[in-house]
């Protein structure tokens, strides 16, 4: 049986685990990747030596810095490959690894869209485990966690990737679960084997840690009550949290009211509640003195950090949504989909571009990109690149300067072009609606609900045969017959963006 395709998509901070992870993957025997996608998403950009079994095949990509899940989106769209790996740059794979993998893959159902791999957590054999130990230990029973998950790249390319509303290393992986099992594929769990050591901590990191409960009310507004069950997730004590905040705070109001008596109750409510955290925590750690001052400072402090995350994750995914719990997805109002040109709409346009040097985004495209991802709704780029029939560009070049312009302007979704010359009669090639046909059908929108943002008419003309809005944003190579003609015109892209969340046609 023929071994599947994959590549390898590692999103890093250049953290020294790196080092280890790149190694491990170099000593692994079996069939290698055909990539490996080290996404930096940070200013430093020293990087651990390649194995020599891995040479030529590391490429290193700039990420948008707005996180793991928007990491990923540009490590995946980047490789070409039937299946993506996503490993965390700070797991070790085991000796092993590359021939279980290849073994997990072989074979699957075109219904099967991903699989894990196993994670060991080592844990010091001479004492119990710290709060921190135990927390990290939780991730041998995640499900569907990325710090070593498989899918099949269409599969992603159908759910749109992760959603980049998730900035920080939590919840992202569930949500993609979730949608992808949703679009009826189904997930299965493989035999390869990661080690993920204990990483360091400070004092404080329990405390920290409390930012996720924004990140779980994010999750309640996408995937309703019940979505913990579903993807295996502990019900958490966020309820005790807000019971023993909230006896906490009557406490504080009965005492400057005067209210004596009902201060001391409810401080002893609160008192009690603190108490059992921190001896929840403490128990069935080492009970070293430090680790119990910890224990007793952190768990005083744990209760109203999870209240204020939860109230202020709940005010962004109200602000995300603009409804509360329905998504933007189900507003009439709002597109489902952005759909850019790409030469003289998201960059300047110089003809026959195959130098990613000489890249030059349009001015408020950033700004305009931004806000479409902030509003939860999917783009692609859908662009004619006939340089490449007429012998003056490869499709390399092509793809090195779209992975130029992601590096500036973060991850777009999927990009679609057109190689064809005028001349070719391609059905793909703007103004015939092909290109803005697959976006949708890539996206999983139909087309009535999509916008094509361009510069000139084709860009107008093929949303029109495709069934899709258009918006026209001139610039000088616009003509004046195109701009008349256009249904919409727009001067710039943050007003183009503006009338769409606005909801005006």
């Amino acid at each position: 049986m023929t071994n599947p395709s994959f590549e390898i998509v590692v999103p890093t901070l250049a953290r020294p685990s790196l080092g280890a992870l790149v190694d491990g993957l170099g000593r692994s025997c079996g069939p290698l990747p055909e990539r490996v996608w080290l996404v930096l998403d940070a200013a430093d950009t020293r990087l651990p030596p390649v194995p020599e079994r891995l040479k030529g095949r590391v490429d290193v990509i700039h990420g948008p810095a707005a996180g793991p899940a928007a990491a990923r989106n540009a490590g995946w769209r980047a490789a070409r490959a039937e299946w993506i790996v996503f490993l965390d740059d700070d797991v070790v794979p085991h000796a092993d690894w590359l021939e279980r993998l290849a073994g997990d893959l072989a074979g699957l159902e075109a219904n099967v869209a991903g699989s894990q791999g196993r994670l060991h957590v080592p844990l010091p054999a001479d004492r119990r485990p710290t709060d921190w130990e135990r927390n990290v230990k939780g991730l041998e029973a995640a499900r569907w966690a990325t710090a070593d998950m498989a899918f099949r790249r269409s599969a992603l390319a159908a759910v749109g990737g992760f959603d980049e509303r998730f900035e920080r290393a939590y919840r992202e992986d569930a949500d993609l679960a979730l949608r992808v099992l949703a679009a009826g594929y189904r997930l299965v769990r493989g035999e390869r084997r990661c080690d993920h050591p204990v990483g360091p901590a400070d004092r404080w990191t329990s405390v920290t840690l409390q930012a996720g409960n924004a990140d779980d009310a994010l999750m309640d507004a996408l995937h309703g009550s019940g979505w913990q069950e579903r993807v295996g997730a502990a019900p958490g004590r966020f309820r005790v949290h807000l019971a023993t905040t909230a006896v906490g705070v009557a406490s504080l109001l009965a005492l400057a009211l005067g209210r004596r008596r009902v201060a001391s109750l409810c401080a002893a409510g609160w008192f009690a509640g603190i108490a059992e955290l921190a001896w929840a925590r403490i128990a069935p750690g080492p009970r070293t003195a430090d680790e119990v001052a910890t224990m007793v400072v952190t768990s005083a402090l744990l209760p109203v950090a999870a209240v204020y995350h939860r109230a202020r994750g709940i005010a962004r995914a109200r602000r995300l949504h603009g409804t509360w719990p329905a998504g933007v997805a189900g507003s009439a109002e709002r597109p489902g989909a952005v759909l850019f040109d790409r030469d003289g709409t998201l960059v300047q346009d110089v003809p026959y571009n195959g130098d990613p040097g000489r890249v030059t985004v349009m001015p408020g495209a950033r700004e305009a990109v931004d806000r479409l991802r902030a509003a939860g709704i999917p783009t692609a780029v859908v662009s004619n690149q006939s340089g490449v029939a007429r012998g003056l560009l490869t499709r390399e070049q092509v793809e090195a300067v779209n992975r130029r312009i992601e590096s500036v302007l973060g991850p777009l979704g999927p990009w679609l072009y057109c190689t064809h010359g005028p001349d070719e009669g391609c059905g793909c090639r703007k103004p015939a609606p092909g290109l803005v046909l697959r976006a949708a059908e890539t996206l999983g929108v139909a087309p009535e609900r999509c916008v094509v943002v361009g510069d000139i008419g084709s860009d107008v003309e093929a949303a029109r045969a495709a069934g899709a809005r258009a918006i026209l944003v001139p610039t000088e190579r616009t003509r004046r017959d195109e701009v008349a003609a256009a249904d919409e015109v727009a001067p710039d892209l943050p007003s183009a963006v503006e009338r769409l969340l606005g909801g005006s046609r």
